[in-house]
């Protein structure tokens, strides 16, 4: 029945006895009473006002949506930077599972209700709320790993798993209608438990490599199975009949991880560089390492090379200090490479390899030497024992008749 439209009572009017007799009000200030179309008078709710407010407030969310998702999306991102400092803290792991179990126990209730739905029972008011909650685990999930993976790697070289990983980020607002399709959220399910696994198997394994990313591919598809499992039993009929794309969405998600991988294009997690520098000298002292650099122009903050200054015969030092978890031991390797514009390409002029703990907040640190480099375009890459890419650092060389001053600098 359609509730009538109701129209303002003047406070006077109410107050004089307009109102029909023997009708009592229990409210505050009379102007708040309302007359409908068939002569009733009531006092609408004590919670009217901030009902009122509350749909004022809601119109105004769906006027602006596409902006509000815009501004969340980018303030959650940088909100994870700022609070996720490292990945083998217990609390990140927890908020990372936590979100995992949202997305998983949000996709399992909508697949509950909708073999209700087929049974002939009407859907919940609040079916909505479990796309919504899937939408806002998996982009949260997605924010996470943007951070600590885009913290591992190259942009040179990881930038195609990077722009797959920003895609499904903001993807995550665009397609947010699909959150209620039991195949894609599958997919995306198992693409979230399958990085989550990289980061965090060598975390509990103390280990980092070949084996320990495989190990980390079956863990990934272990969950995949109890899920399903989960989700036949609550509704046998829909995942029957979708079993075959979902099958098929994880195969082509688990090839494109091992590609990713074993191209070196998957930032090598959860090693990460904290800090890299060229040097004139370096030398440990106590708990701190002291270095001579050279004054760099402001540009080079921005990913400029440097131009390094050597007289004959002056090495240079190569400084790095990479992140590793707590009780995690592996090599890395120092590369030094001489650009060859004969050839077009980076010549690899001597390899340098020593071993690292993890633990320190700043990571672990170490530097190699190169004796007398020759002019022209040098990088040094910063590889695990496989070849994997940590990180980089890029500088030019230029021969002058006496050194430059250094400016002396405590790295950490």
């Amino acid at each position: 029945m359609r509730r009538p439209a109701a129209k303002k009572i003047a406070a006077d009017d109410a107050a004089s006895g307009d109102t029909p007799a023997g009708d009592v009000f229990d409210v505050e200030n009379p102007g708040d009473l309302v007359e409908t179309d068939d002569g009733e008078v009531r006092a609408p709710g004590r919670f009217a006002p901030s009902i009122a407010r509350a749909k004022t407030f809601i119109g105004w969310a769906r006027q602006y949506e596409r902006t509000l998702s815009a501004f969340g999306m980018v303030a959650g991102f940088v909100t994870d930077n700022l609070m996720f400092r490292r990945i083998d803290l217990p609390n990140t792991q927890a908020i990372f599972a936590g979100y995992l179990t949202l997305a998983a126990a949000s996709i399992a209730g909508l697949h509950f209700l909708e073999r209700r739905a087929r049974e002939g029972r009407m859907y919940a008011r609040w079916r909505a709320l479990f796309p919504m909650a899937t939408q806002f685990a998996l982009g949260a999930l997605w924010s996470g790993f943007l951070v600590f993976y885009s913290r591992s790697a190259v942009v040179t070289a990881s930038w195609p798993y990077l722009a797959l990983l920003t895609g499904f980020f903001i993807g995550n607002e665009i397609l947010k209608r699909y959150h209620a399709r039991l195949v894609f959220t599958s997919v995306l399910f198992f693409f979230a438990v399958y990085s989550f696994s990289i980061v965090t198997v060598p975390v509990y394994t103390h280990t980092i490599g070949r084996w320990t990313f495989l190990a980390s591919g079956f863990v990934a598809v272990g969950v995949l199975i109890l899920f399903l499992y989960l989700l036949a039993e609550i509704n046998r009929a829909q995942f029957v009949a979708a079993r075959g794309k979902i099958a098929l969405g994880v195969t082509a998600v688990y090839i494109a991880m091992n590609v990713f991988y074993f191209t070196n294009t998957l930032p090598p997690l959860p090693l990460a560089l904290a800090r890299v520098g060229i040097y004139h000298a370096v030398k440990k002292t106590g708990d701190t390492y002291q270095a001579q650099g050279e004054s760099e122009p402001w540009y080079t903050r921005f990913g400029v090379a440097p131009v390094i200054h050597v007289a004959e015969g002056q090495p240079l030092y190569a400084y790095s200090a990479v992140f590793a978890p707590i009780k995690l031991s592996t090599r890395i390797v120092h590369v030094w490479r001489r650009y060859d514009p004969k050839t077009g390409h980076w010549l690899r002029v001597s390899t340098v390899g020593f071993a690292i703990n993890g633990g320190r907040d700043g990571g672990y640190r170490g530097y190699t030497v190169k004796h007398n480099p020759q002019p022209g375009d040098w990088r040094v890459d910063i590889d695990t024992s496989e070849g994997h890419l940590i990180g980089r650092i890029a500088f030019k060389v230029e021969r002058v008749a006496a050194a430059p001053p250094g400016v002396a600098e405590t790295v950490k």
